[in-house]
């Protein structure tokens, strides 16, 4: 279904679990597809040491990622641009234009945009106070050599703090996890383990001691001050939405609703919404946008 006008069928952004899913179903049904990614196919997959929550059998993130990858690298209909990035997305009636960062203008009669989430840092919350400039790492990053008889102060309830329990079952290491009360459906999971001290509250004002150690002043949402202190901060407080600029409409809280786009721009996977930010999600989201891009592109051919 190629059209020479084009450089492709199909331009994807982002190379995780959607992107990737996009690409083997658009070379499923025969169409070419690039693949525009920064860093490397399923980067975050990775990163993810246990799984409980994608059919397959996969046991950690690692290996299904190094399934997934194989995979579209034998896939011939899809061209990858790794270490490349959008500087520059634009729609027009009859094409979508990416330009990347090397100045190329690559075309297609649609593009998938699959750019998925980066980690939030405490400026931008309005719960947490920290020192000017501080960057603290995502718990994900935290080795469990490293966690071994620790106390790690965790800022924020989200769910990778259940990833990391699950992944050292017999790591001796103490979770202070302080989190709002927006984040109190998010720590059930995590409720029963005993090496986890919940701290709810409203605000927590966090200082850096000497060598790696934090203390941090809570007001908790029963109104009391406490002073707690901990050998490592680390982050669980979600994910801001990683959009390239251009022809996306994106909504207050900075996702792309796939409603509220041009005809010719369809989102996947993370950067939809808060709300379903999964694995299985993301792949399902990935070949369904292939597929309504195919469907498209055949309703097009048919009324001309």
């Amino acid at each position: 279904m190629a059209d020479t006008l084009y450089d492709t069928d199909l331009i994807i952004i982002g190379g995780g679990p959607a992107g990737c899913a996009a690409a083997r179903m658009a070379a499923s049904v025969g169409m070419r597809s690039i693949l525009i990614e920064p860093d490397r196919l399923c980067r975050n997959l990775y990163r993810i040491p246990a799984l409980n929550n994608v059919l397959g059998g996969y046991a950690s993130g690692p290996e299904l990622a190094d399934s997934v990858v194989a995979e579209l690298k034998s896939t011939e209909l899809c061209r990858l641009e790794l270490g490349r990035h959008v500087t520059e997305l634009r729609a027009d009636d009859d094409q979508v234009t990416a330009t990347v960062d090397t100045g190329a203008h690559l075309t297609a009669p649609y593009t998938i945009v699959a750019t998925g989430v980066g980690p939030l840092q405490p400026r931008d919350t309005t719960w947490i106070t920290a020192p000017d400039g501080l960057i603290l790492p995502p718990l994900w990053q935290a080795e469990a050599d490293d966690a071994e008889g620790r106390t790690l102060l965790v800022l924020g309830g989200d769910r990778p703090i259940g990833t990391f329990l699950r992944a050292n079952p017999t790591t001796d290491t103490r979770l202070l996890v302080a989190y709002p009360a927006t984040d109190a459906y998010k720590i059930e999971e995590i409720r029963e383990d005993p090496r986890v001290t919940f701290l709810p509250v409203e605000h927590l004002t966090l200082s850096c001691g000497e060598g790696a150690q934090v203390s941090a002043e809570t007001v908790g949402q029963d109104d009391v001050r406490r002073t707690v202190t901990a050998d490592a901060a680390y982050l669980s407080i979600g994910n801001a939405p990683a959009a390239p600029p251009g022809a996306l409409t994106r909504g207050a809280d900075g996702y792309c609703t796939p409603t509220d786009q041009h005809p010719r721009v369809i989102v996947a996977g993370d950067l939809r919404s808060a709300r379903f930010q999964r694995i299985m999600t993301a792949l399902g989201s990935g070949s369904e946008a292939a597929l309504h891009v195919y469907y498209a592109a055949r309703d097009l051919l048919t009324e001309s």
